[in-house]
């Protein structure tokens, strides 16, 4: 199936220099914002405690936010997941109690708020603990990079090595940035979003370098630009597809799997847009910015060896 005829010619690279323009404010933006309002970490990074209650009928949120906040827990979280009935209350410690926190007695305190709630499940996560996984969440995004940095370069060129690794950087840092701006709880589900859409953005870009790769064996005549180009275009209807019907299962979670899957999906929506955008305009676009030409991808023939005595 093509959603694009194989004579296709979109002249990608004409807009490569706009599209340098528009990515790098939009990276800059984001670095921004994470500077001036950081992430909304979640009860993953933070520490505290979670609590999963149950009522007879509709909970009502507001009340529930207004009683626990009379408790003292002034920061506390409160949202519906599965049903109208289910309830998920988030309470982050005080800094002053660190890791000091007993855990029964908080609990305690909420069953008396509380009195028409069900406790269902109650999670808790130390400060330390918290700090500990963002420390290695971090870490694996950083090892993840560069992974892919040395896979390209060992497989293509070190000039497509940089292009995607740029690219790859770009996708975070952009959802990132949007999370920090709307102020979008960031957790371990959130981050594997991130880790996946690295690996998502980075499958199209190899799919687009293997391409060029052939495209230079095969036009010995074909500047850099239109060898591009061209393998872009024959890449476009695979390209479009598999992004397409990602989306769709995605949108799927992010309105049906209720609000705990919303950061997970939201990131996914964001990195699946972004990394079908940057594989084009960032990692091709940045290699041929770089001198990427036909010497860099075919092997020179070897000289004779000289068998003379």
């Amino acid at each position: 199936m093509e959603f694009f005829k194989q004579n296709t010619r979109i002249d990608f690279m004409a807009h490569a220099k706009g599209a340098a323009v528009l990515s790098t404010i939009l990276f800059i933006l984001s670095i921004l914002s994470l500077a001036i309002y950081g992430l909304n970490m979640g009860l993953d990074f933070t520490g505290g405690t979670q609590i999963q209650m149950s009522f007879n009928q509709e909970a009502n949120l507001n009340q529930i936010r207004e009683n626990l906040q009379k408790g003292g827990f002034v920061e506390a979280e409160v949202k519906n997941y599965g049903t109208s009935k289910d309830v998920l209350v988030t309470l982050v410690p005080k800094k002053a109690e660190g890791d000091n926190v007993n855990k029964d007695m908080v609990v305690s305190q909420v069953q008396k708020l509380l009195p028409d709630a069900k406790i269902q499940q109650i999670d808790y996560i130390g400060p330390q603990v918290g700090e500990e996984l963002a420390t290695k969440g971090a870490l694996a995004i950083v090892i993840a990079l560069l992974g892919t940095m040395i896979y390209i370069a060992l497989r293509f060129e070190f000039r497509f090595a940089i292009g995607s690794t740029v690219a790859l950087i770009h996708d975070p840092v952009l959802i990132l940035g949007i999370f920090s701006f709307f102020h979008i709880e960031f957790n371990l589900i959130a981050l594997a979003a991130v880790l996946t859409v690295i690996g998502y953005s980075l499958n199209d870009t190899i799919v687009i370098f293997d391409r060029v790769r052939e495209n230079f064996r095969k036009m010995r005549k074909a500047t850099p630009v239109e060898v591009i180009n061209l393998s872009t275009n024959q890449t476009l209807s695979r390209t479009i597809m598999t992004s397409v019907l990602t989306l769709l299962v995605v949108f799927a979670l992010f309105f049906l799997g209720g609000s705990m899957l919303h950061g997970f999906s939201l990131a996914l929506i964001i990195g699946i847009v972004v990394g079908t955008y940057s594989s084009i305009y960032v990692a091709g676009s940045l290699a041929l910015a770089l001198g990427l030409n036909r010497q860099h991808l075919i092997p020179m023939p070897k000289e004779a060896l000289d068998e003379r005595p």
